[in-house]
């Protein structure tokens, strides 16, 4: 996904002179075409997130179009306070990349884990949260982002995901992507474990498949159609559960007085306390084929 999106940043870049990268120590042999075609408006700050997401506003402020990129955990949580202050209060126009949403940089340990960072990005005011599911998506979302007048956070896989959609979908701001229509069990996911999704959905009769890469403004639509219509939701996503994209799920839900029963699939409520890769932490974490499948079949 990240290869995806810088190539679509550069190609956006050579139509609009505003688009300004930042970088916070990170992109070797990911950022080099950017760097070379574009030195004036490519910036490395450092391990230096906070200045790097002020001086972002800064500039947006002064009508540039800023990608701020890091790992995801650095950043949006070093900067918190800079990116709630400086860019969300201001509406300021920067795009907020991280890159590695989930467990990607698994073998790091826990500093590295980005697990948090859907939950602390959709809280804010006028920050609208894009998770792209493979290449397609990556490259759609960000120009959805670029086109965006506002606050972002993009949040990418590290790269090597598969590629899900056989073509572009159609897509705008606040919608799902249909991959499958059905009446049994709502499939829903968000983020870089759309492949792993995909695959359990094949085991699954009858089932609604349904990508959610944009988190906020989230599809109440699809949501409640998916409540009255099929006889069971599951949410996937590689957050934890708290505060997160299922969290967001059961929000639209709450008020209804009845509705299809929701089963979500995410991180526990607690720290990995091992290193090791994406797909072994996600099997610790128990977001697996066989964790979805064996949840649809408790509803038939």
């Amino acid at each position: 996904m990240r290869n995806t999106f810088i190539n679509t940043v550069s190609e956006l870049a050579a139509k609009d002179s505003r688009i300004v990268f930042f970088t916070g120590d990170l992109g070797y042999s990911v950022l080099e075409d950017f760097a070379e075609k574009y030195p004036s408006r490519f910036y490395n700050f450092g391990v230096s997130e906070q200045n790097m997401v002020g001086a972002a506003a800064g500039m947006a402020l002064c009508g540039k179009k800023v990608i701020s990129y890091s790992i995801a955990t650095f950043a949006c949580k070093r900067p918190y306070e800079q990116i709630r202050v400086d860019v969300a209060f201001q509406k300021a126009d920067v795009k907020i990349v991280g890159v590695g949403g989930g467990y990607p940089y698994g073998s790091l340990g826990p500093t590295h884990h980005a697990t948090e960072d859907i939950a602390i990005m959709r809280s804010l005011p006028n920050m609208v949260v894009l998770c792209p599911g493979d290449p397609v998506e990556a490259e759609i979302m960000t120009k959805a982002a670029l086109a965006h007048d506002g606050p972002v956070y993009l949040r990418l896989g590290k790269g090597g995901e598969e590629t899900v959609h056989k073509g572009e979908p159609a897509f705008s701001l606040g919608k799902a992507i249909t991959l499958q229509e059905g009446t049994g069990t709502t499939v829903i996911s968000t983020g870089g474990c759309l492949a792993m999704v995909a695959a359990a959905v094949k085991q699954i009769p009858n089932a609604r498949f349904l990508s959610m890469p944009c988190v906020k403004p989230i599809d109440k639509e699809a949501i409640l159609a998916a409540a009255k219509e099929t006889k069971h939701i599951i949410v996937v996503e590689e957050h934890q559960g708290m505060g997160g994209f299922g969290s967001a799920v059961a929000e639209v839900l709450a008020p209804l007085p009845t509705h299809a029963p929701l089963t979500q699939i995410a991180v526990p409520d607690r720290f990995m306390d091992e290193a090791g890769s994406q797909e072994h932490l996600r099997g610790v974490a128990g977001i697996t084929v066989e964790k979805i499948v064996q949840s649809a079949q408790r509803f038939g």
